[in-house]
């Protein structure tokens, strides 16, 4: 699959520049994708589960998008990216959203404004 050669090829901390040239920001998460990922449930948790379940049920909560991106943004793996650009301080980038890596940058080939934002 060439987008989870290319996801795999960016590290955090990486540097985001858009479509036009704007530095988005930097690289926070890499996620590969998962093309079983077919939804985003939330926590199932009931009162009789254990701490360890509710705290790695807490931990599970990235994409920060609603559900129908979520599962998407899974299913192709995807790029957090810290920036000051939205009130969040983060946007996602989906892998087929991935114009190149080259040392220390990721090049999309969408505007910075066409990224979904963290909710």
């Amino acid at each position: 699959m060439d987008q989870q050669a290319t996801v795999s090829r960016v590290t955090t901390g990486m540097r985001v520049v858009d479509a036009a040239g704007l530095d988005v920001g930097t690289v926070d998460l890499v996620q590969r994708g998962d093309p079983n990922a077919v939804t985003v449930q939330a926590p199932t948790a009931d009162p009789g589960s254990s701490l360890d379940e509710l705290i790695e049920s807490a931990a599970t909560e990235e994409p920060d998008v609603p559900a129908d991106l979520a599962a998407r943004l899974l299913r192709t793996g995807y790029l957090k990216v810290s920036t000051e650009l939205v009130p969040t301080g983060a946007v996602y980038v989906l892998a087929d959203q991935i114009n190149a890596v080259t040392d220390g940058e990721v090049r999309l080939d969408v505007l910075a404004a066409d990224l979904p934002s963290e909710a």
